[in-house]
């Protein structure tokens, strides 16, 4: 069985470091991309065949509020977390442009795995 691709987007290193490791101990095949216009080159240059994305909320270049638009417009069937560590306006942002789900830093990494497992199985049942 295929490993599920994920993109993760977000502007620090450790954070992405750190889900890099361990979603790929979780039996993940993991892109990581520090900034938005990284992000939707990935998904270009990809044809958008992620099984799901991760992006943070406020990044340099494409904002995580335009990945998502760009995300749910150009691959509908690819769900996106939204990370914030922002308070309430951002995941207000991040739900008006229908993302999957929204995760405010910092988060339990078993918990965010938990969400991921979820959404990719929703997205493979309805498909």
């Amino acid at each position: 069985m295929n490993k599920p691709r994920l993109l993760i987007i977000d502007d620090s290193e450790r954070i992405l470091s750190t889900l890099t490791e361990f979603l790929t101990q979780n039996g993940f095949d993991v892109v990581p991309v520090s900034n938005g216009l990284d992000g939707v080159k990935a998904l270009e240059n990809n044809k958008g065949r992620f099984d799901l994305v991760i992006t943070d909320i406020v990044i340099p270049d494409i904002s995580g509020i335009g990945i998502i638009s760009i995300v749910k417009e150009r691959y509908k069937d690819i769900p996106v977390i939204g990370v914030t560590g922002w308070g309430t306006q951002p995941q207000a942002l991040a739900a008006e442009v229908q993302a999957d789900a929204v995760i405010e830093k910092p988060f339990d990494l078993f918990e965010l795995k938990k969400v991921i497992d979820n959404l990719i199985t929703k997205t493979k049942e309805k498909g």
